[in-house]
């Protein structure tokens, strides 16, 4: 009798061992969605993009090379660990084929060094750190919707050819700010002009009151504010309070449009701003951003926008190539030109870079507002190739390899 329970029981592993690569295959390919869901970047990330990369695979059909696609989502409460956790064990246990979004550069920085080691795809949607496709590049990674680079190139620039020579930096305390002010610091330089001060403050802080002081005392052209979402918000109205754009001009370096909804056009109105993407830019802007809004009762951010782009042009490639491995789809999608409602003519260079337009705003003010969400008006739009950092200024170690 025992005999037999042994025999049975090494029959029936026996059949569990087979039948579980058939298993894996047959179930959803799953697209994981990292992001902040509960502090300052939850309007410009959040539930928005999970539902902005649904939106994508309900009209890619939902399926890919004969599989259900499946979104999962996660919060890596803008701390490096967690996002690091939970992304393990997605890419371990969960059969996670691709990451997304994670706005926060820092914990981009660490998801990127788990994808690149386990040969998995990470689409940066929401992190702005130009260091993804710099020192810290990846050949399954690929840094889709902006960066500190490109946001400092239109923004400092322009308020540099305005007549702006002398700026002070508030920074937020992580890579962030450092990536965003070290990249305008470039820009300033080569336009001639002058930091004459600069102070970082902590993440998520609620109290801006000492580092406003200190921009304002410096008597600097212009206040520059190297952070985002929650952190740009609370600035920008401490500094009303504190009368500063009366006498200096204030700049945000990293602008979303959830931010200008939250602040209103009387405090907001006049700012400068670079960004990816705008809802009322033209036809195709207004069609998604119709539907986006129509699940969400929110205007889409570039964030979002970027998300639903990258999770379809992933799955093109996915289809194109006709496998899962993570190398063999990021070279699919370095190959495939991005053409989307967002991104005319797009292409991701090796360093994993999309290169697309980007455009300069200005913030309306409330009596040139003729409609719901109407905020921006277009200045300028710059070039890709002008708007992003040349391949060979990045750094990127792999590339040297090849």
């Amino acid at each position: 009798m025992t005999s037999c329970g042994i025999s049975i029981g090494i029959v029936g592993l026996a059949l569990a061992l087979l039948t579980a690569p058939a298993i894996a295959q047959d179930g959803p390919v799953k697209l994981g969605v990292l992001t902040d869901m509960s502090s300052l970047y939850a309007d410009n990330g959040g539930q928005g993009s999970v539902v902005a990369a649904q939106m994508a695979v309900d009209d890619f059909n939902g399926q890919v090379l004969g599989r259900t696609i499946q979104i999962v989502a996660g919060d890596h409460q803008n701390k490096a660990d967690v996002g690091a956790t939970i992304a393990r064990r997605w890419l371990e246990n969960e059969n996670v084929e691709v990451i997304l979004d994670v706005p926060n550069s820092a914990v981009a920085l660490a998801v990127q060094g788990i994808t690149r080691d386990k040969k998995k795809l990470f689409i940066a949607t929401g992190a702005a750190t130009s260091r993804l496709t710099g020192d810290e590049c990846s050949p399954t990674g690929i840094h889709w919707t902006y960066d500190t680079y490109a946001l400092s190139q239109g923004t400092t620039k322009a308020m540099s050819r305005l007549g702006a020579n002398s700026w002070f930096f508030i920074s937020v305390d992580y890579s962030l700010g450092a990536q965003l002010e070290a990249d305008s610091r470039k820009v300033i330089d080569a336009m001639g002009g002058k930091v004459i001060g600069a102070v970082k403050h902590p993440i998520n802080t609620p109290d801006f009151s000492s580092f406003l002081l200190q921009a304002q005392s410096s008597k600097a052209d212009v206040i520059a504010l190297a952070d985002s979402g929650g952190d740009f918000i609370n600035a920008v109205k401490q500094a009303g309070e504190f009368g500063v754009a009366q006498r200096q001009k204030l700049v945000g370096l990293l602008v979303f449009i959830a931010d200008i909804h939250s602040l209103g056009l009387q405090s907001a109105q006049g700012l400068m701003l670079s960004s990816a993407f705008y809802w009322d830019l033209n036809e195709d802007t207004r069609a998604w951003s119709k539907r986006f809004i129509a699940k969400t009762q929110k205007v889409p951010t570039m964030i979002h926008a970027g998300t639903y782009g990258a999770v379809m042009h992933y799955l093109k490639a996915v289809q194109s190539a006709g496998t899962l491995d993570g190398p063999t789809v990021a070279a699919a999608m370095r190959a495939m030109p991005v053409n989307d409602f967002m991104t005319r003519n797009g292409r991701i260079r090796d360093d994993g870079r999309l290169v697309r337009d980007m455009y300069l705003f200005r913030v309306k003010a409330p009596e040139q507002s003729k409609y719901k969400f109407d905020y921006y008006e277009l200045l300028a739009t710059i070039p890709g190739e002008e708007a992003f950092r040349p391949m060979e200024q990045g750094g990127c170690p792999f590339l040297k390899k090849s």
